[in-house]
């Protein structure tokens, strides 16, 4: 979703079991959609609500054991239940899920397959996690209105998910890009650029990175570097890497040593053009903050 397409809206997630841990049920402001959320570990126990029983898309969601990305797969199901039974029983990587049905029935096969097929490539395109999903699915036939309708409330999902914790559909978008101030780091030969978004922090396309890493980094960003390059995020240039996309992390220190191949203080490492650190910049607008309150 790009940033002329957001707008205010209210969630509201009901807990009908009184367990914030447990099922979830997700509902956004004058939309017929509901999402609902639940951990692989009490599917027995919700896998009887009648919300199982409509046509609907969903996702697992969970890690792989050599991959420091969270893995997904999409899917969809007329009705869910049937699908999700047979993930539950055959599929041992995902540990919670989330589906979309409507309250009105108003979803069919076709609608369900081109939001399945929609979610993947948007997964891939992002590359923010890897896809257990071994084929891709070619997107059913629909009438222009009812494609329309579909992407729209694909739309409305893609809103909700960052909610759940679920960020692997969408990029940095240009239009964030404008309005954050650009943040630099020059060290061990190479040169990135990024800045700080509400996804996280963004490293943009083009910033380069160190081949060789240090004997001591930490193995999850050891993992994550080769993550990125079997994904194609970072290539080969020269005596070193570049980023061929924009790549959001979690932390500018993640992205920091990511970069560097080796442990490092985001706060410290990515500076101002004019050389204030983040640290200073995040300092001084915390006590600009304090002296207006």
């Amino acid at each position: 979703m790009s940033e002329s397409e957001l707008r205010p809206f209210s969630i509201r997630i009901f807990v009908p079991n009184g367990d914030p841990d447990g099922l979830r049920l997700v509902e956004r402001s004058n939309w017929t959609g509901i999402g609902v959320v639940f951990n692989r570990t009490n599917y027995k126990q919700v896998v009887s609500r009648a919300e199982f029983n409509r046509t609907g898309v969903y996702v697992l969601v969970g890690r792989s054991e050599d991959s420091a990305l969270p893995m997904i797969y999409v899917g969809e199901g007329d009705p869910v239940r049937d699908r999700l039974n047979s993930h539950y029983g055959k599929k041992d990587f995902w540990d919670w899920a989330v589906f979309f049905v409507t309250k009105d029935n108003s979803l069919n096969k076709a609608h369900v397959q081109r939001m399945e097929w929609r979610l993947i490539e948007l997964a891939k395109a992002a590359k923010q996690c890897k896809l257990d999903n071994a084929n891709s699915p070619a997107p059913p036939t629909l009438s222009e209105a009812d494609s329309a309708d579909v992407d729209s409330f694909v739309l409305d999902m893609l809103s909700i998910f960052p909610l759940l914790g679920l960020g692997v559909f969408e990029m940095a978008q240009a239009q964030s890009k404008q309005q954050q101030e650009l943040l630099y780091l020059e060290a061990k030969g190479v040169k990135a650029t990024g800045f700080e978004d509400a996804k996280g922090f963004v490293v943009q396309e083009g910033s380069e990175l160190v081949k060789v890493e240090v004997p001591t980094i930490h193995q999850y960003m050891s993992t994550l570097r080769k993550d990125l390059l079997e994904a194609e995020v970072i290539v080969e240039s020269g005596d070193r890497y570049r980023f061929s996309q924009d790549q959001v992390f979690g932390s500018p220190s993640t992205a920091a040593g990511v970069i560097l191949g080796r442990t490092a203080n985001g706060r410290i490492e990515w500076k101002t053009k004019d050389g204030k650190t983040l640290k200073d910049v995040q300092s001084m607008a915390a006590g600009e903050r304090n002296e207006v309150a």
